[in-house]
């Protein structure tokens, strides 16, 4: 098991137990830090996130380990003082790659599911892509690599680099002094989250704000000013799959819809937000010009449909860890590098399946809180996958050494999600008169 996913262990019972304690601090100070759906949908995101890592379907194009055996001009060790500087690069490196996928519309897409929360808090910091395939910014490591930092220190600090994000994405903790002037705090991150005019693609540092004030995109939060959070073409949607790839859909649509052909290709590499002349007004979008007006996302349900939905929140909670245990249970070194495809599906059927399930499973209680028709077809799709799986691999039914959940219990589990995914659609639903059903 590597390294992140060691550490995706421990890091998953951390954050539950911190929003825990946010959620009773908001209480206590009588704010409203959390709203059901959302935190539904951001921590759902999370997870599906955490599988894609888990499961390493990323595709590196340079790995470090390559440029730091090729590029290496010194043998520093890996003494404390390389941690320093290598965190520090890769805090730079971050910075980077946090602002060119704000500032250009083929790279928006890796981010924006990130930012589609319309509130703002630790769950919130869960909303991690699943649409980031490709690991295109591998060159801005390779000053770490000139200099000798050892791979095994990289491996080591990146995750605690992303672990370290987490805490600034609330609104109970106001400005912290000094500290403001060296490190990203929750003042500077909302800022960052917000949508007003005056914040829009402001403060992207991850842990040191020096970054921001270098490079000219600092901006502090201001009392007259509150932020409002989201993103300018809100996703209305609780579904953190389609969220993912929302914004890359539209532009496929605008490429094909734009009667220039230069302008098919420019779209691409353009600053976030443009579009064509030649659509603008003939398929116009939604965009929020006034934040302070705009009214949250919110859909019709009832008490049961929250209960359900953080059951199944809770569910896959426990597949996660389930996943975790079967790669170690079974000994699996995950890795497909010099691997065909055949190869990749016929080694590891079973974790890819597993993951294909979970995804279509997430879409469609998802779907459900969004009283969408397709989360009754994505519930389908998931019974049938689930079922595949029971059947063909018996090792998935173990849950610990010498200890197996029966088949009967998770069986039971797909017809009753079944049944109340149907009693939605094809009764409550028809009740509710001028609902839409397209999402």
């Amino acid at each position: 098991m590597d390294d992140y996913t060691s550490a995706l262990k421990f890091a998953m019972i951390f954050f539950m137990v911190l929003m825990a304690i946010e959620w009773v601090a908001g209480k206590l100070l009588k704010k409203s830090i959390y709203n059901s759906m959302d935190t539904i949908s951001s921590i759902s995101s999370g997870m599906t996130n955490n599988i894609k890592s888990i499961l390493k379907l990323s595709v590196v194009i340079i790995s470090y380990q390559w440029m730091y055996n090729n590029l290496a001009i010194f043998d520093i060790g890996s003494s404390w003082p390389v941690y320093v500087i290598g965190f520090i690069g890769i805090d730079f490196a971050y910075y980077w790659t946090h602002r060119w996928n704000h500032e250009y519309n083929i790279l928006w897409n890796k981010h924006i599911v990130h930012h589609s929360s319309e509130e703002y808090n630790l769950a919130c910091a869960l909303r991690q892509s699943i649409s980031d395939v490709f690991k295109i910014y591998f060159f801005l490591y390779v000053p770490l690599a000139l200099i000798g930092v050892p791979p095994k220190v990289i491996s080591i600090l990146l995750p605690l680099h992303l672990f370290a994000q987490f805490w600034y994405h609330t609104r109970l903790i106001g400005k912290m002094g000094f500290l403001e002037k060296i490190i990203v705090t929750p003042s500077h991150h909302r800022v960052h989250h917000a949508i007003n005019e005056k914040y829009i693609d402001k403060n992207y540092a991850s842990i040191f704000i020096f970054w921001d004030f270098m490079f000219g995109t600092f901006q502090e939060e201001l009392t007259e000013e509150p932020p409002v959070y989201g993103i300018k073409k809100p996703a209305k949607t609780w579904n953190p799959i389609i969220i993912n790839f929302m914004h890359l859909i539209q532009l496929f649509k605008d490429a094909f819809r734009t009667k220039k052909w230069s302008n098919k290709l420019k779209i691409w590499f353009m600053p976030t937000g443009w579009r064509p002349d030649d659509i603008k007004d003939k398929f116009p979008i939604e965009i929020i010009e006034k934040p302070h007006e705009y009214e949250k996302y919110n859909t019709n349900h009832d008490p049961f449909i929250i209960i359900w939905s953080s059951f199944q929140l809770l569910f896959h909670l426990a597949m996660q860890f389930h996943l975790i245990y079967l790669i170690s249970h079974m000994d699996i070194d995950i890795n497909f590098s010099s691997l065909s495809i055949f190869e990749i599906v016929s080694q590891y059927q079973l974790f890819l399946l597993y993951g294909l399930f979970f995804m279509i499973s997430v879409w469609s209680y998802t779907s459900l809180m969004d009283r969408s028709k397709f989360s009754l077809y994505m519930e389908i799709i998931k019974s049938i996958i689930g079922t595949f799986i029971i059947v063909n691999f018996s090792d998935v039914l173990s849950i610990y050494d010498g200890v197996f959940v029966s088949e009967y219990i998770i069986f039971f589990y797909f017809i009753i999600s079944l049944l109340i995914n149907s009693y939605y659609q094809l009764i409550v639903n028809n009740k509710v008169k001028g609902f839409s059903l397209s999402s």
